[in-house]
């Protein structure tokens, strides 16, 4: 047993349905008088947000609306919100959202007190002073956002690069079932599959793999496992949305402190490209590269694959039966499996792995090496 690690999480967390009600309450608790409160249209749209926008102004709390969040938020977007959050002298952020209005809060936080540029705090452990005081609700059961200390930023017309640094753990992590009960099914199926990854590729991770990452995923990945195919049959099932969403977040606690690797790296150019929502683009590369995998860590997806599918328990190989289970749930769930049908074609592979090739800080996490070669090999068998 490994005993000598590093582990850190969010400083605390509400985990109860209905719980975005105590927002204002927790806010008021941290000082907080005028909050930029970032979300995305869609959210607003809903009345997803309304409860802890009321529950803000009843406790006397100013809310600055920053609703122009869209997925994988490019750079110009979290630099113009950070500007207008100074501008309007906000003394803490609140974001209820998906991953992506979760990402940028973080940096919101950090670049509406800092004059360092946001492009030399690119890679991990690159951000130099404080943040502004931060909750965090995720409407999605999927990134697990609101436990790490992670933010993805698209950069240039494409590539996407990561903030890694523990001032971007939040204050509150706010978990409410309630939130994501109107999510559509097909959201649903590709954020639990993402969560799902995340447990995955912590339990596999390469270098930062301990006791307490290890617990996690495997306790997030029995919840998720259980329950995925349950939220998408039954949308308003509550006790399922909250198992879901416990499970996003274990899984959340593990890969901030085991890092994610080559799924996410072969994952990241198919969102930057051609739009493919994360979860999405994780579940359409993943059996591929847990084939990959399988001579270096065919043991470590054996002990879980009964976890994430118990029908699996006693499976003469669970490594590879895991591999099978994963390509037909995503089409069992109503997601596409092919890349061929979100748009990829054979002339696009030697770019997408020359992108997925930039991603050092994944790739270096990997329980078997990647190469140039053996990622166009992976997309060309996902195609």
């Amino acid at each position: 047993m490994q005993t000598a690690f590093t582990f850190q999480t969010t400083r605390a967390i509400l985990s109860e349905t209905g719980a975005t009600a105590k927002i204002g309450e927790l806010a008021k608790g941290l000082g907080m008088t005028r909050a930029a409160f970032v979300t995305d249209k869609g959210i607003l749209a809903a009345g997803i947000a309304g409860p802890a926008m009321e529950s803000l102004k009843e406790a006397g709390i100013a809310v600055i609306l920053i609703d122009h969040v869209v997925p994988d938020p490019p750079e110009a977007m979290i630099l113009r919100a950070a500007a207008f959050a100074r501008e309007k002298r906000i003394d803490g952020v609140v974001s209820v959202g998906g991953g992506s209005s979760l990402d940028a809060a973080k940096l919101v936080s950090v670049l509406a007190i800092s004059e360092q540029p946001i492009e030399s705090m690119y890679g991990i452990g690159n951000v130099k002073g404080g943040r502004l005081p931060l909750i965090l609700a995720p409407t999605t059961a999927g990134t697990g956002s609101e436990v790490t200390p992670i933010s993805i930023v698209t950069t240039g017309a494409a590539e996407k690069k990561g903030v890694v640094s523990p001032q971007l753990f939040p204050d509150w992590a706010v978990l409410d079932a309630e939130l994501t009960v109107g999510l559509p099914a097909a959201v649903t199926a590709a954020t639990g599959i993402d969560a799902m990854v995340h447990a995955i590729e912590a339990y596999t991770s390469k270098h930062k793999k301990n006791v307490m990452s290890d617990a996690l995923a495997r306790q997030a990945l029995g919840l998720l496992g259980a329950n995925i195919r349950t939220v998408c049959a039954e949308p308003g099932n509550r006790e399922a949305r909250g198992a879901m969403l416990l499970g996003s977040m274990l899984a959340g606690m593990a890969f901030a402190n085991a890092p994610v690797a080559a799924v996410h790296a072969l994952a990241y150019p198919l969102g930057g490209h051609f739009h493919v929502p994360h979860g999405l683009s994780n579940a359409l590369v993943l059996p591929h590269v847990l084939r990959f995998n399988m001579p270096e860590a065919a043991g470590l997806y054996a002990e879980i694959a009964p976890l994430a599918f118990p029908e699996l328990a006693g499976a003469k190989d669970g490594a590879a039966a895991m591999a099978e289970a994963f390509g037909r749930l995503g089409p069992e769930l109503g997601m596409q499996s092919r890349l061929s049908e979100v748009g990829v074609s054979h002339n696009h592979i030697p770019m997408l792995a020359e992108d997925a090739m930039k991603q050092t800080r994944l790739l270096v996490n990997n329980p078997r090496e990647m190469t140039l070669e053996a990622a166009q090999a992976i997309y060309e068998a996902a195609l």
